[in-house]
């Protein structure tokens, strides 16, 4: 008889115990901190007519995208690669007509083409929440603040927020230092990876203070306004500022006026979440905007978070005691204890051990035995 096989497609595994029950608690405790602040949940489908997604990837990659024909329809699908987007869909359209502001929130797997070395997987879980209808200062406040919660529910402590502003090349390449429009993304390269070295040779040396305005926030905000020497910036300088201020000791707070990886889509205000001991992201958030159908936008902030490194490494774990049922036990007993929290195990047959199946305890009569 052949083996049989377990082999996967690279980037794709199975959650197997305790893990997978781990990710379950852990996505519950996150939602229901969302759910307490008025985000309602909605759970659009895994995959979409390619056309209509990627009209709203406003900047994402459609090269990332795991196509498919549909056999009924004979038209290309696509698997959603980011679920940020179908909820724009559906507040622009199912749910067009509800009151602004509107609180979603949403769960589940996306799927990407490719993996990178630092995240090799293809399917990861994305949990999140997007606030539509505005993008004030207090929206975005909210939403960081709902954010830090969220993670703190699921027992990450040390968070650090770090700011950025996605527009802002835009901005400076438009007013005080023009660029022509074929050298803005090499700008922002360059800046991503503070090469002050390539900016000089790109004789784009008007950037260059703003590598030195990144760090712990308060420092790099105060360089970055005696950069802002006209006063272009200080709206948005305040604005952010602000948001910094609402949630001050809740977290670490650094900036990085430039940082565009992860915010092709964002507009004024960004966020990425990191924690002590974990290497990269745990999420990211900001403003942006939802197409309407009549060619109009609508203001949005929100975030969403990627739990897995934190599922990995062991957060959502939760240790229940195991009870062994011998044949022929007391079905009213075991279920009050199951009622309160034990965990049992029921032999089915007299080969059955207690130990074998991980159980800690052993029912006698009515009351559970320590083995």
């Amino acid at each position: 008889m052949q083996k049989p096989s377990n082999l996967l497609p690279e980037g794709f595994h199975d959650a197997l115990p305790p893990y997978a029950e781990a990710a379950s608690r852990l996505e519950r405790d996150v939602l229901d901190t969302l759910a307490s602040h008025g985000y309602a949940r909605v759970t659009p489908p895994l995959a979409e007519y390619e056309d209509g997604l990627t009209e709203r990837m406003q900047g994402g990659s459609r090269s990332d995208l795991i196509r498919l024909v549909d056999p009924i329809s004979q038209r290309t699908l696509a698997l959603r690669p980011d679920m940020t987007m179908q909820i724009g869909r559906i507040a622009a359209t199912s749910m067009a007509d509800r009151p602004r502001p509107l609180r979603l929130s949403y769960s589940g797997q996306v799927l990407k083409l490719r993996s990178g070395q630092l995240q090799p997987e293809r399917s990861r879980l994305q949990i999140g929440a997007e606030l539509i209808g505005a993008d004030s200062v207090v929206a975005a406040s909210e939403i960081v603040s709902v954010a830090i919660e969220a993670l703190e529910r699921a027992g990450v402590s040390g968070i650090t927020v770090d700011f950025t502003m996605p527009d802002l090349i835009d901005i400076l390449a438009a007013g005080p230092l023009p660029l022509p429009q074929a050298q803005i993304a090499e700008v922002r390269g360059e800046l991503d990876m503070k090469d002050a070295g390539g900016l000089n040779s790109m004789g784009a040396t008007g950037y260059l203070p703003l590598i030195e305005a990144t760090g712990p926030f308060d420092d790099a905000m105060a360089k970055l306004r005696a950069f802002d020497g006209d006063g272009l910036l200080g709206s948005r300088l305040d604005g952010v500022a602000e948001i910094a201020a609402s949630i001050r000791g809740k977290a670490e707070l650094t900036l990085d006026p430039t940082e565009r990886h992860g915010f092709e889509y964002q507009n004024w205000f960004g966020f990425t979440l990191y924690a002590e001991s974990f290497i990269g992201a745990l999420g990211r958030g900001g403003s942006y905007e939802i197409a309407q159908a009549d060619g109009e936008t609508e203001a949005a902030v929100g975030f969403s978070l990627y739990p897995d490194p934190l599922i990995n490494a062991g957060f959502g774990a939760k240790t229940s005691e195991q009870i062994f049922l011998p044949l022929g036990h007391d079905r009213n007993a075991a279920a009050k204890l199951r009622a309160t929290g034990w965990r049992t195990v029921a032999a089915l047959s007299e080969k059955d051990q207690a130990q074998t199946l991980g159980c800690s305890h052993i029912l006698n009569g009515d009351q559970p035995e320590p083995l």
